[in-house]
């Protein structure tokens, strides 16, 4: 395998290979980041209990991920089956591999607004507990090697349904002339809104991930995304939006539109653009960055303009059933901005945008979802 070339802090005199550990490998961008950093020239090492399949059913199970990774990757690859809440064995994981970490990106959760209210104790030692005891091992074991955070947009709760929003044929928008015409930036308040308990543990974690970064002078970055997508998505109705909306059309199934008059905005952001802004903090990390991430104007869509889209490339006309009632603290429109990572790290550039992911979610699953396929 090709070897590139790393900072002289990350090889020690005996040019021993460095690793990058990942939890959640199996899912979505655990597993872009497993390929993309094992491209790069670490050994990856990755964490994946497959909770995913406990959380919403054996259709969203990402063993099938987790196989093909070993499959491709061979011995660049070292799969551990760990629950990121047992903090024993994922100590004595980090303690094997000590210094020789060189970066650690932290994408496993639970995700899901609905299934947080079923059990909160779970969500939150899940969100919350099982990020401390990745940090706390960090600082133990290799306290050098960058955290990259997988956040959430949750955690301005429904902050941004306060905006001044019109309503068009067939999206919500924000007023023009506003300051966050372009994009919902960092600087909105997460304070004296409604977050869901999904929103509230991932608030939890992500500013444990900032008082690491602050208090123990750890290199650490909160990626606050938008909607991430990609082919590699295990989707399911409580989450994957544009994975979903493509399977349900492919599938034949009725797709369940959540309020809003179907007219709900999300950015969307490719999980290839995604791992390639990782790649950018680990090359250059700061301390207790906080960034959001998403597809910006370049990239976003409503319900309804997706399900347009879908139609349009499978020839499969959607079946929809339109619930009035909108999931508690489900944002009426969010579009991001990049603006402060792209200030940061100038040689990012984003690729996807809605139809290109679209497609190639239908291109990668055509044999699983398309009936006689």
């Amino acid at each position: 395998m090709l070897r590139w070339f790393f900072p002289a802090s990350y090889l020690d005199q005996e040019c021993r290979v460095s690793v990058a550990l990942v939890t959640g490998s199996g899912g979505l961008i655990g597993s872009e980041a497993v390929r993309h950093f094992a491209g790069l020239g670490l050994d990856v090492v990755g964490i994946d209990n497959d909770m995913r399949q406990e959380f919403f059913g054996a259709e969203a199970s990402t063993a099938w991920n987790v196989r093909r990774l070993t499959d491709e990757l061979g011995s660049a690859y070292a799969h551990h089956s760990i629950d990121i809440r047992d903090r024993d064995s994922l100590g004595k994981l980090f303690a094997r591999y000590g210094r020789d970490i060189a970066v650690v990106i932290h994408t496993a959760a639970q995700p899901s607004h609905d299934w947080a209210v079923r059990d909160p104790f779970t969500d939150f030692d899940v969100n919350a507990g099982g990020t401390l005891n990745i940090l706390q091992n960090v600082r133990e074991h290799c306290i050098d090697a960058p955290v990259i955070h997988c956040s959430t947009n949750k955690v301005y709760g429904d902050r941004p349904n306060s905006l001044p929003l019109v309503e068009q044929e067939t999206r919500w928008e924000i007023e023009p002339g506003h300051p966050y015409e372009q994009g919902i930036r960092e600087d909105m308040s997460i304070d004296a809104c409604l977050h869901s308990v999904f929103g509230a543990s991932k608030v939890a974690a992500d500013v444990m991930v900032q008082e690491y970064g602050r208090y123990f002078d750890m290199r650490t970055a909160c990626f606050r995304g938008g909607t991430l997508t990609g082919p590699a998505h295990s989707a399911t109705e409580l989450h994957g939006f544009l994975g979903y909306v493509m399977r349900a059309n492919m599938e034949h199934r009725t797709y369940k539109i959540f309020g809003y008059q179907g007219k709900q905005v999300r950015d969307a952001i490719h999980s290839s653009d995604v791992v390639s802004a990782f790649e950018a903090f680990f090359r250059e990390p700061r301390s207790a960055a906080v960034y959001n991430l998403g597809g910006g104007r370049h990239s976003n869509t409503s319900n309804r303009e997706a399900f347009a889209l879908a139609e349009q490339i499978t020839g499969q006309e959607m079946i929809t059933e339109y619930v009035d009632a909108n999931r508690i603290g489900d944002h009426k429109w969010w579009i991001g901005s990049n603006e402060a990572f792209q200030a940061d790290y100038p040689g990012w550039k984003q690729v996807y945008d809605v139809p290109m992911i679209m497609r190639e979610i239908y291109q990668a699953n055509v044999d699983k979802w398309v009936p006689g396929a």
